[in-house]
């Protein structure tokens, strides 16, 4: 798989929100940044992230994931000490 096709699977799952994706070879770092995550579990966040992709990696196309999930505010933060 590609960063863009990942990208295309997360963005039909999330839509509203903005989604990264950068990695080769079956690994890959995906940072999503939605107000949908508000008031969260990691897991539950985790859970949703997976769900659309939980057929590629079953398969080997996706080897491993790393996940980077943020609200907007919590991005706005990150983004300023960054």
């Amino acid at each position: 798989m590609t960063p863009e096709e990942i990208k295309s699977l997360l963005s039909a799952a999330l839509p509203d929100a903005e989604v990264t994706v950068q990695g080769e070879g079956g690994k890959f770092t995906v940072t999503v940044v939605s107000d949908r995550f508000a008031g969260m579990r990691p897991v539950a966040k985790q859970q949703l992230i997976y769900a659309p992709l939980n057929d590629h990696i079953a398969s080997g196309a996706i080897h491993a994931v790393s996940m980077r999930t943020f609200t907007k505010e919590e991005w706005r933060k990150a983004s300023l000490f960054s």
